[in-house]
């Protein structure tokens, strides 16, 4: 049986808020039974989602920039260490079934745009005026605004129905 995969995607440097978010992510990617992608690393958003789909019990997998498993989250079960750095991004995009973008820097911004290159759908929590401002010039059905975790999750259930 395979897994249904969500990334969830953000920044390292994420304010406590945009962490919280992301934690209530993981928890409720678990909590639907879906396994969780990250850039599994031990920072942001990315250990912030971990922790809570951890937490909840879930299945955490972590897709590292590096050769080894240096700097990773200790709630991530299987751990993918590429060696490629930020190339890893595409790694994460292709190979969810939708992408969850929560808050964002340089690294999420482009795992947004390779994700909605590739025709995954992509749920947008916590941008920026200037980020949204970017992002809605471009003519895609798979970019979704919301504004709410709960928001998020009750988007990511329709769009896994209707893959």
């Amino acid at each position: 049986m395979v897994h249904i995969m969500v990334g969830v995607m953000g920044p390292g440097n994420a304010s406590a808020e945009v962490a919280h978010s992301a934690e209530q992510l993981g928890t409720g990617i678990a909590e639907q039974g879906w396994t969780l992608l990250t850039g599994g690393r031990r920072v942001g958003v990315m250990d912030a989602a971990s922790r809570g789909a951890s937490t909840a019990g879930g299945l955490v997998v972590g897709v590292l920039p590096s050769s080894d498993r240096s700097g990773m989250s200790p709630h991530v079960n299987i751990p993918i260490c590429t060696g490629i750095g930020s190339a890893r991004n595409n790694i994460n995009v292709l190979s969810s079934d939708l992408v969850i973008a929560c808050g964002v820097g340089m690294g999420t911004l482009s795992e947004i745009l390779l994700a909605a290159k590739a025709g995954k759908h992509v749920i947008l929590l916590h941008q920026t005026e200037s980020s949204e401002a970017v992002l809605q010039e471009f003519d895609s059905n798979t970019l979704h605004f919301v504004s709410s975790v709960e928001e998020a999750i009750t988007l990511a259930k329709k769009l896994v129905e209707l893959a």
